[in-house]
């Protein structure tokens, strides 16, 4: 969808497709800073659930992260399935800060099962936002700690799409870190 937005810039049509998508920026490499829909996923609730598989891995082979710009936590974003391709809805290696959680996000995960992904909450959104899901760990953590973290995390919040490698980070899985919420800046 960002390529097709990027193309259509080119034409002067991004405001007639922006006015249709509106959560879905057009990304310039510089910080952007925008609303979304945060939720969390964790090992128990993973696809499968109790592993640290992931769809589309880019700076991990597998969920994980301890929210640092060299080390970004995984985030899972909604994506759909066109003529039997997987099209995420920001592409796979782009990077987000989180600032409530003081961690730096990278897409390499899809929220949203079965054959039809984008008539599911994670691609459509919430309320007109984004929606994005990160990896709260948990695997050393019991399930009802991993399941409170991601109760705690869930809201709609200010995130920086591309941002620099300067903010303010809080080291570690989120689960077993503390599951540290600050506010909004």
């Amino acid at each position: 969808m960002r390529e097709i937005l990027l193309s259509l810039c080119g034409l002067g049509l991004a405001g007639a497709v922006l006015a249709q998508t509106p959560e879905l920026p057009i990304p310039n490499g510089q910080p952007f800073v925008m609303q979304v829909y945060l939720t969390g996923y964790s090992f128990w609730d993973n696809t499968p659930p109790g592993t640290v598989d992931i769809s589309h891995p880019v700076r991990h082979p597998h969920a994980g992260g301890m929210g640092t710009f060299s080390n970004p936590v995984t985030l899972a974003v909604g994506h759909q399935i066109i003529d039997g391709q997987d099209i995420l809805d920001f592409p796979a290696g782009t990077v987000f800060y989180l600032p409530r959680l003081r961690k730096y996000a990278v897409v390499e995960d899809t929220c949203g099962d079965g054959p039809a992904p984008q008539d599911g909450p994670c691609h459509i959104g919430y309320q007109g936002y984004p929606w994005l899901d990160i990896y709260v760990d948990g695997v050393s953590a019991p399930q009802a700690e991993a399941n409170a973290c991601m109760r705690k995390i869930t809201g709609i919040q200010p995130v920086v799409l591309d941002p620099g490698p300067y903010k303010s980070v809080v080291v570690g899985p989120v689960t077993e870190g503390g599951c540290f919420v600050f506010p909004d800046p």
